[in-house]
């Protein structure tokens, strides 16, 4: 037999296998993912034993333990990466004419963007600003936990073959221009414009195990908290509520309701309607 192509699990074992895995990450490396929404997180453990033909889980958590090169690949494929520019057009629409707004007059605009993946939306944030005669004074901090990825966010080089529905997406959020005036097409890719890359700071942070590090106007966390379990959204949403002052804004994924806790009550109050916009009360 093949190693690794037949896996059968013993599922107490293996339930018992990923939790010492997670365990690991957490003692050797500071990476927590002891709060992530178990079904979500096993079935990825489970993808990546059979992607890397590991014999089994044990196998997997000493590699880990004993080479980081092994971790930083599994880390990636760990998180969770799915995103494209211009996301849910109507909340960039909702963005422009909301959000930004609240902020003309202000002297300068701090904006956290957490669980950035490989940029896309930090790059669409940046262009919206920039539309929205706004960008000169704003500073964008894209955060993520994984650094293969973020060293990914910073080139800003992309397929071409995904631009036409990044341009769609574009138009349909309130884009003002040419979508193509943000990039080079080379060859067969795209790479965004310099001057968007000039007030983002892409930087490492752990939702789980990190502290604030500063007062915020706008923070974003957008399609993150549905991979959490319920104690870890709560950390989450008490370490937002310590980075912004009053007024602030907090913008969630769609599908990702805050108002279910007293603490988020306590904290926000929504803004939009029909979007995941809140305010610090």
């Amino acid at each position: 037999m093949e190693k690794g192509t037949d896996y059968m699990p013993n599922l107490e074992n293996e339930n018992i296998e990923i939790k010492c895995l997670t365990e690991a990450i957490y003692q050797k490396y500071g990476y927590d993912f002891r709060g992530y929404a178990w079904d979500s997180l096993k079935r990825r453990v489970i993808d990546i034993l059979k992607e890397m033909k590991s014999e089994n889980i044990s196998q997997m958590q000493h590699q880990v333990l004993y080479d980081k090169s092994f971790f930083l690949l599994i880390l990636s494929k760990l998180t969770i990466n799915v995103t494209q520019m211009f996301r849910d057009p109507d909340f960039y629409s909702k963005l422009r004419k909301i959000v930004f707004p609240r902020f003309k007059e202000y002297p300068f605009i701090k904006i956290w963007l957490a669980g950035c993946s490989t940029g896309e939306e930090a790059y669409s944030i940046a262009i919206a600003l920039k539309e929205e005669g706004l960008y000169e004074k704003s500073q964008i901090y894209a955060t993520d936990i994984s650094i293969p990825v973020l060293e990914k966010a910073k080139q800003g080089i992309y397929s071409a073959g995904v631009m036409k529905e990044y341009t769609n997406n574009y138009r349909k959020g309130g884009g003002k221009k040419s979508f193509s005036e943000y990039y080079t097409a080379k060859y067969d890719h795209a790479i965004m414009d310099k001057t968007l890359h000039e007030n983002i700071n892409f930087a490492d942070h752990n939702l789980a195990t990190d502290t604030s590090f500063g007062l915020m106007d706008i923070i974003l966390c957008r399609n993150v908290f549905i991979y959490f379990t319920r104690s870890l959204q709560t950390r989450v949403l008490r370490l937002f509520n310590d980075s912004m002052d009053k007024g602030g804004i907090l913008c969630m994924g769609s599908q990702e309701n805050i108002m279910y806790t007293e603490e988020a009550t306590n904290y926000f109050e929504k803004l939009c309607s029909d979007e995941s916009i809140y305010i610090k009360k």
